[in-house]
């Protein structure tokens, strides 16, 4: 079930899967699309709870390209969330830059947390990772410079583009470009009108002009919730070093490497990833 919920001073696209008296479970990513459908099926007896953060999706766009907010703000809407469905605390899973957003959540609003996954993501924001975290991988970033541009305005050049992006970002053989195609079709069909609303839904490009400050690496120490980092072997933007990190850093977080899976969340991994979410979001 969709529905369009108040949140502060913005309306947040929520999409609902399950019922309300199941374990509550939010999955954060660049929008609701972010997490595929066939993915929520499998994620049984759990009250699913997807959202287009600001800015992405059909939830209240402004600028993308100049933000007049931060990364708490988007902390603060996860809040607002839960709240807005009567949600005292749930387990949450951050996906990506939604990564980001998962960790915060988990330190700065620890009550609402019961366990945490965290999902091909880092523990310090865009720009420069730190000295020990390995960086994008060179063929990554020499493909988004090198890249045809885009025609925002035209819906073939969008996937084109996207598809081109996501075969770059899975580095496997086993990626399947009728799957990625119909992924980028599900993302654009969510966004809104703004010229900027479908780059932000499919990139996450919010996040480079997001005042992402203070760190929150030092912190992850603090971190009590029960926590599983996922990440694909092969992942280039992210590599997987930065999962050994988190895994490393917060106590007793449990680590689930995915052979042959980049930076995605492909249908040949749902399997493995919702059977890791079940396990480790059932009471034991």
């Amino acid at each position: 079930m969709e529905t369009l919920l108040p949140v502060g001073d913005v309306e947040l696209c929520v999409d609902t899967h399950g019922s309300p008296t199941d374990p509550a479970l939010l999955l954060i990513g660049t929008t609701v699309a972010a997490w595929d459908d066939e993915l929520v099926d499998r994620l049984t007896d759990r009250y699913v709870i997807r959202y287009d953060p600001r800015d992405a999706g059909r939830s209240t766009t402004v600028d993308p390209d100049s933000p007049g907010y931060t990364l708490r703000d988007l902390v603060t809407d996860a809040v607002g969330v839960l709240d807005g469905l009567g949600i005292a605390r749930a387990h949450v899973a951050g996906l990506g830059t939604g990564g980001f957003v998962a960790q915060l959540l988990a330190l700065d609003h620890p009550e609402r947390v019961a366990s945490l996954a965290l999902v091909g993501t880092r523990p310090v924001a865009p720009g420069p990772a730190d000295a020990d975290l390995p960086e994008h991988a060179p063929a990554v970033m020499a493909h988004f410079r090198d890249a045809p541009p885009i025609d925002w305005t035209d819906r073939a050049s969008i996937l084109d583009g996207a598809v081109a992006g996501a075969r770059v970002l899975s580095a496997s053989p086993g990626f399947d470009e009728d799957e990625a195609r119909a992924r980028a079709a599900a993302v654009l069909d969510r966004s809104g009108p703004h010229p900027a609303s479908a780059r932000n839904s499919l990139l996450g490009t919010v996040f480079a002009a997001l005042d992402c400050t203070p760190r929150w690496r030092e912190r992850l120490g603090a971190i009590a919730a029960p926590t599983l980092v996922v990440h694909g072997a092969a992942d280039p933007f992210f590599p997987v070093g930065n999962a050994h990190a988190l895994a490393a850093e917060i106590p007793g977080a449990a680590l689930l490497v995915l052979d042959g899976v980049g930076a995605e969340l492909p249908r040949r991994a749902h399997a493995e990833v919702a059977a890791a979410l079940l396990a480790h979001t059932t009471p034991a």
